[in-house]
């Protein structure tokens, strides 16, 4: 007699690989944040000059960082398509397009004709490539999040999407690092021909990021849901369905990345064009904060798995707006040593406090089906907002240098509304991803429960 073998029919489940795809996630952020950065030292370095000379320089400096904030418009728009796409269609889908996008408008800021060249098209072709790099950037923390997160270990959420950031930080160091020598070259070879190289390397990035993110597999919880039909055809309808309140509470967290916005982009023009301090040695603090940050963020993030998202995330918010006075204060001094000291207190560390959990912070708060939209969504609204910071800090501060109290003030008043938001979050960091998908749907059932009992009444 034959003996039959034991065949399994059931699907193998879903494999994570945790360090792959937070290796991936890493160098993607930095590739495609390298894109982003370059172009917030350009417009505090170079752009009041190229595209927008006026005989008031304060003028040309505040429309120059103004189309820093366009880029920020855009990316609540794209986090919409984005998101759609990757809750829909994969979160794999969005990583591929969102590097190619970013690649090819940076390329061709680079290419752009001057004002002095082509007049008022100038800034005007500027703002477009300005806004595909908003819509790039949209989707990209959130789609690597996303992909970090679903592929790690329940205990190790945050340090495994820690890593979506601090190749965010590392290509801001890129960035500052590209902008070195350039910023040592005569004036004139600056204006002319010098700040487009950094945009032309860009050109790399489409490259590797494609080679990169070809290779990555898709999420187990993605495949899960869609093995089993389980996920939303509209994830935008369920998501404002049944997930508004957290929606606004991620918008509201994130308005913490003022700090961010107004350290990179006000500060470095509030030090070189007011204050008149060297631009290679302001370049050089950037450079020192994001080379302390890379080993901050992870340790933060190590320690949030242990303690909670909340308390590390609340520190990080409140204590580095709280600091954004001291650095103005010494900025506006001109002590080198004292810049260097505080920045990296500030930006290096307290504020990477929260700018390692937000990743899991925010990815926690929905369920699989929703995820990438409702972080998308989320942190490009505020970060919109956000964006526009360096601007309306060059109008309130004016043109001396003892305008920067103001510009304090504000960048305060937005840390303690991202703090008093996080507070009203729910801790996950002891939560399975199947306890968040759980509470998600007796959340969902009692919303739906709720709307009939309504409609009959």
């Amino acid at each position: 007699m034959t003996e039959t073998p034991n065949i399994n029919t059931a699907a193998p489940a879903p494999v994570k690989t945790p360090r792959r795809a937070a290796l991936a996630s890493w160098i993607g952020s930095a590739l495609e944040y390298y894109d982003f950065f370059i172009y917030g030292t350009a417009a505090a370095l170079v752009f009041s000059k190229v595209f927008f000379p006026t005989n008031d320089p304060a003028t040309g400096t505040l429309l120059a960082l103004g189309t820093f904030g366009v880029g920020y418009v855009a990316r609540p728009v794209g986090a919409f398509v984005m998101g759609h796409i990757g809750d829909r269609y994969g979160r794999k889908k969005v990583l591929i397009g969102t590097v190619m996008l970013m690649g090819i408008a940076t390329f061709l800021v680079g290419c752009l004709p001057t004002y002095d060249q082509v007049g008022v098209w100038a800034p005007i072709l500027l703002v477009v490539l300005r806004l595909l790099q908003g819509l790039s950037a949209s989707g990209e923390q959130s789609g690597a999040t996303s992909m970090s997160l679903e592929h790690s270990p329940d205990n190790r959420r945050a340090f495994f999407t820690s890593f979506t950031l601090s190749g965010t930080q590392f290509g801001s160091v890129l960035a500052t690092a590209a902008f070195l020598p350039i910023a040592a070259l005569p004036e004139d070879q600056l204006l002319s021909w010098g700040w487009r190289v950094p945009f032309w390397l860009s050109f790399i990035v489409v490259v590797a990021g494609l080679i990169i993110r070809r290779k990555l597999d898709e999420t187990p919880a993605f495949k899960q849901e869609a093995a089993h039909h389980e996920g939303p055809k509209m994830p935008l309808a369920v998501l404002f369905r049944d997930h508004k309140v957290s929606v606004l509470r991620v918008a509201l967290s994130a308005l913490v990345s003022t700090v961010s916005t107004i350290f990179g982009v006000y500060a470095l023009s509030f030090a070189v064009n007011t204050v008149h301090l060297d631009r290679s040695m302001m370049l050089w603090v950037g450079v020192a904060t994001n080379l302390v940050a890379l080993a901050s963020i992870p340790l933060w993030a190590m320690l949030a798995d242990r303690i909670g998202r909340k308390p590390v995330y609340i520190f990080g918010v409140l204590g580095s707006g709280m600091l954004m006075f001291l650095y103005l204060a010494v900025l506006s001094g001109g002590n080198f040593f004292l810049i260097f000291i505080v920045a990296i207190l500030m930006s290096g560390i307290v504020y990477q406090a929260q700018n390692g959990i937000f990743p899991a912070f925010y990815s926690e708060m929905f369920p699989t089906g929703v995820r990438l939209s409702g972080m998308a969504i989320g942190t490009q609204i505020g970060f919109a907002i956000a964006g526009f910071a360096p601007s309306i800090a060059a109008a309130i501060a004016g043109p001396g240098i003892s305008g920067w109290v103001p510009v304090a003030a504000m960048t305060l008043i937005a840390c303690v509304i991202a703090a008093v938001a996080a507070s009203t979050a729910r801790e996950t960091a002891k939560m399975t991803l199947q306890d968040i998908e759980d509470a998600a749907d007796l959340k969902s059932n009692h919303a739906l429960t709720s709307a009939l009992t309504s409609a009959r009444s």
